[in-house]
């Protein structure tokens, strides 16, 4: 008998999960909210842009979780913290920290502790805008192969724009920072005492679909197209890494300082860190064919191709990378800025509620048929990820009228998601990648049905539903058991630990031909204000919004 722990830094907490590898059992559980900032945020109110988070937040629920956790599984008279075998962690991306030559976060000296710039740069993060787009222009013209790889834009929310944005604002953080780390690989160096940074072993996850890495051009990108963004960058490059690697390669093992905390095993494995969501694919049994939405604050969706197929370059998508997801396939990434992030702001900053809230808006919303509220939104609140690349884009909402009701608004807005998720599926499938199922995580997806009949009905697709509440420290938790050699490959390790719940969306004929109306008025809207037309009619779009609205009011 043996067992692993996932842990999963999310944007507003950090949980960890103690699984039983025979059959992926939830043994124990335990989360930890950041006490820092609003939601364990830092925020500010002058520039909606930022958002960073307190490494030492990181670092504490670190050691609170995991012990927690095993308390609780030791109420299973067949548990002993002694037959843990390996820890895995994921964290969200991009959110690299500034070290010392010691990796030890800045935000820890006290010189540094109130200065934001100092901490970790969260992934929704959007400050680095213009040196996002600059990176962009200039790899274009110097290096368009960094570029087919990711999409064709570099996005705000990545690695190297947010650097060099440090480097513009605040000289003084980038001079003192060593080198930088991504939390899903800081997490890893922390358990496997790992005191140099330059010799923490990388994720390709982060490195591949955030900082440009591809070992087609021998891993970062090169100091001649560093420097031509600024030479600082081109320094700083040999103090990060030259070599990444996929979840066959453990990070190492875990340190006796750190096991001590723990109240574990000297020695047993580190699993190698990746992106919440590719974990979380991981744990919802992602294979060929299936693609996985992880349905939160934001969404991410992943999928694989066999390494053995030739993979097309995909406009607008976050990435295909090499073992970014599984060892042996391209992972696959795009995904929306804001979904739940949507909602709550909606229910909870708009209206003043809370949780209880939501569930009125979802009762009042699921009694409205498609179409019969008049209204069309976009999702961009947080500006747009996939497929148009765009943090300066802005939410909208179509079809107001004096007699529009909050729960009308709260299912326009699910509508508007479902349609970006369309948008999404659409793109990597006239691309090549194969969608035959979608299986979904996250609370959202679990806890709100009309939401996933939505979805299924504007998508086309069945939706399905992974069984774990917590598919990302799940999917952890599989990759250490993979690194632990409990199992000899992830296939084997997903076929015993993960599975799906019973129920099945399916979609609904009726319902599946008013969302191809809306959705073909709503990538009208899409394509005019995203900059990709100009010759939408805008007003057209009005008066067909209300038709439909007559026609399914009867």
């Amino acid at each position: 008998m043996s067992y692993t722990i996932g842990i999963d830094y999310g944007s507003n907490s950090v949980r960890a999960l103690v699984v039983r590898t025979s059959d992926g059992a939830e043994l124990g559980t335990s989360i930890f909210n950041y006490p820092s900032g609003e939601q364990g945020i830092l925020l500010d109110p002058v520039d909606h842009n930022l958002a960073r988070q307190n490494p030492a937040d990181y670092i504490a629920g670190l050691e609170q979780t995991v012990r927690a956790a095993l308390k609780e599984a030791a109420s299973d008279p067949d548990f002993s913290p002694d037959q843990v075998v390996g820890i895995g962690v994921d964290g969200t991306g991009s959110s690299p920290i500034p070290v010392d030559a010691n990796n030890r976060p800045l935000a820890l000296d006290d010189r540094f502790r109130d200065n934001p710039n100092a901490q970790c740069w969260l992934w929704k993060d959007h400050t680095s805008i213009a040196e996002a787009a600059a990176i962009t222009e200039t790899a274009a013209k110097m290096r368009p192969q960094y570029l087919a790889k990711i999409g064709g834009t570099y996005s705000s929310e990545w690695f190297w724009a947010k650097l060099w944005h440090c480097l513009k604002v605040d000289p003084g953080v980038f001079k003192a920072a060593y080198s930088w780390v991504e939390l899903s690989d800081f997490v890893p160096a922390i358990l496997t005492g790992a005191s140099d940074p330059t010799k923490i072993r990388r994720g390709v996850c982060m490195a591949g679909h955030k900082a440009m890495y591809s070992e087609d051009w021998n891993g970062l990108p090169d100091e001649e197209f560093l420097s031509a963004l600024d030479p600082e960058l081109a320094r700083l490059r040999g103090r990060l890494y030259d070599k990444a690697h996929d979840a066959s390669a453990p990070a190492g093992t875990l340190c006796a300082e750190w096991a001590d905390k723990l109240g574990l095993k000297e020695g047993i494995a580190i699993a190698i860190g990746e992106m919440d969501v590719h974990y979380g694919a991981i744990g919802c049994g992602v294979d060929e064919g299936t693609l996985v939405k992880v349905i939160g604050t934001s969404t991410c969706d992943c999928a694989v191709v066999s390494a053995d197929k030739e993979v097309a370059d995909i406009p607008g998508i976050c990435g295909i990378v090499p073992g970014a997801i599984l060892p042996g396939f391209y992972g696959v990434e795009a995904g929306q800025s804001a979904v739940g992030d949507i909602f709550k702001w909606w229910v909870e900053v708009v209206l003043k509620g809370d949780a209880s809230l939501h569930a009125e808006l979802t009762r009042e919303a699921n009694m409205l048929k498609p179409g019969q509220s008049g209204l069309l939104g976009l999702d961009w609140n947080n500006g747009n990820r996939t497929i148009l690349v765009d943090q300066e884009l802005t939410g909208l909402l179509l079809g107001q009228t004096l007699h529009t009701s909050r729960a009308e608004i709260y299912r326009a807005l699910i509508e508007a998601t479902a349609f970006g998720a369309r948008a999404i599926v659409d793109r990597i499938k006239e691309y090549g990648v194969p969608v035959e199922r979608i299986v979904c995580s996250g609370g959202i997806a679990e806890k709100n049905p009309m939401l996933m009949q939505i979805y299924a009905d504007v998508t086309g697709c069945e939706m399905r539903v992974t069984r774990s509440s917590q598919g990302c420290a799940l999917g952890s938790a599989v990759g250490a058991a993979v690194a632990a050699g409990t199992f000899a490959d992830f296939p084997s390790a997903q076929a015993a630990m993960t599975g799906l719940k019973d129920v099945v969306y399916t979609p609904q004929a009726d319902s599946r031909a008013i969302y191809e109306e809306l959705y073909g008025l709503y990538r009208s809207l899409h394509d005019a204000f995203g900059g990709v037309t100009d010759s939408a009619d805008l007003g057209g779009a009005m008066k067909k919004l209300l038709e439909i609205k007559a026609r399914t009011r009867g």
